[in-house]
């Protein structure tokens, strides 16, 4: 299973404690992250990710990439609502590659416990491909 974690600067904190949190389930996925919040999960819970180019040098494209590709099994997004971001053309269109894939994606930190935990539970397993 691929699991893709994102994080705006005033959410890092927040996705470092969902992994740490739930670093037992996430051992045994593929992660893939954006530059620093990839960089801090790994350093915070010793997990493997596999970290793309920081956000709004296109590490979001590179999710998305994957998305296109059928190679994502859900994204953890975690987004800042009260702050304005420079890269936000980048965050809709990786947005809307999860609405088009089918791709489960979460933008708060209650979707991203529910999502995990259903993943634990095997209850992410169909993915039909997007027309």
């Amino acid at each position: 299973m691929n699991v893709a974690m994102i994080a705006h600067d005033q959410k890092k904190n927040d996705i470092v404690y969902l992994a740490i949190a739930y670093q037992n389930i996430l051992k045994n996925v593929n992660l893939y992250a954006t530059g620093t919040t990839g960089m801090r999960i790994a350093e915070a819970t010793g997990l493997s990710v596999h970290r793309f180019q920081s956000g709004p040098y296109g590490g979001d494209q590179q999710i998305g990439a994957m998305i296109a590709n059928n190679e994502m099994d859900f994204v953890i997004f975690l987004r800042d609502p009260l702050t304005a971001q420079p890269h936000d053309p980048d965050i809709t269109a990786l947005l809307r590659l999860c609405d088009v894939h089918n791709v489960p994606v979460a933008t708060n930190m209650a979707s991203a416990e529910a999502l995990v935990r259903a993943m634990d539970a095997g209850l992410i397993d169909f993915k039909p491909k997007a027309q």
